[in-house]
């Protein structure tokens, strides 16, 4: 039991060194690099998730607005101000697009009219936009009063709305213009904040793996006292027994 023991215990242990190995960024991303403007291609690909030192970062990159598909998404806040974003399909190659916030718009008036502004240039033109990239939202179940109705960004779920989308690589976050357009206001996406080198989560698993391990040895202490115990039992009783 203490062999197998020790060998539960270094277990826990060596899971909780690699979790500290992972917790203290060793290279951690230089101060202000999310505000140095990138070309998206050098960033990011289609499909990939993005990464968390990237979160934010400002990138540049050019295409064509796809015809019909500039949706409005609700529940969208400018500096505390509740409103909408306009979003559009931006197709920066033949096969791959990236979902846009191209602005926004305090009430859902101004952003139809907006829609029908950008509807009407988007006759394939290249347009040039810089943003920063933007994690997917998540989709949410749209009420049930406006089963069309979007609370999110969510590249995923605007793909299933658009047009055109055969064989269509897809980027999974979406790109918050930094200058809006067709009357719309500019999207308040302040620099994020700088990342701390120490992740605490990770810290707090890696303690969480050295009580797994001295676990192990308290479970063992428990089993040889209770084996000793009832040996001191059986040795009183013994004893006792051969008391006239």
């Amino acid at each position: 039991m203490l062999l197998l023991c020790l060998l539960v215990a270094g277990v826990f242990a060596w899971l909780g060194q690699w979790q500290l190995e992972r917790a203290i960024e060793t290279d951690p991303p230089e101060p202000g690099a999310t505000e140095q403007v990138q070309q998206l291609t050098e960033v990011l690909e289609p499909g990939q998730y993005l990464p968390e030192p990237l979160v934010g970062q400002r990138v540049e990159t050019s295409g064509a607005w796809v015809p019909d598909d500039f949706i409005v998404v609700s529940s969208r806040f400018n500096d505390d101000v509740e409103g909408y974003w306009v979003t559009g399909q931006l197709r920066v190659d033949e096969r791959r697009s990236i979902a846009v916030a191209i602005g926004w718009a305090p009430d859902r008036a101004a952003a139809d009219a907006a829609v029908k502004e950008l509807e009407a240039g988007a006759d394939g033109s290249v347009v040039e936009i810089s943003g920063r990239i933007i994690s997917d939202e998540g989709p949410k179940v749209p009420p049930h009063s406006d089963p069309e109705r979007l609370d999110r960004m969510s590249p995923a779920a605007l793909l299933s709305r658009w047009h055109d989308i055969e064989q269509l690589d897809v980027y999974r976050p979406y790109l918050a213009s930094t200058t809006a357009t067709a009357g719309l206001i500019d999207i308040s996406s302040p620099a994020p904040d700088e990342m701390s080198p120490v992740n605490w989560l990770n810290v707090f698993y890696a303690v969480e793996w050295a009580i797994f391990a001295g676990f192990a040895f308290y479970l063992w202490y428990r089993l040889a006292k209770d084996a000793w115990e009832r040996e001191v039992e059986e040795f009183e009783d013994a004893a006792a027994a051969k008391t006239p």
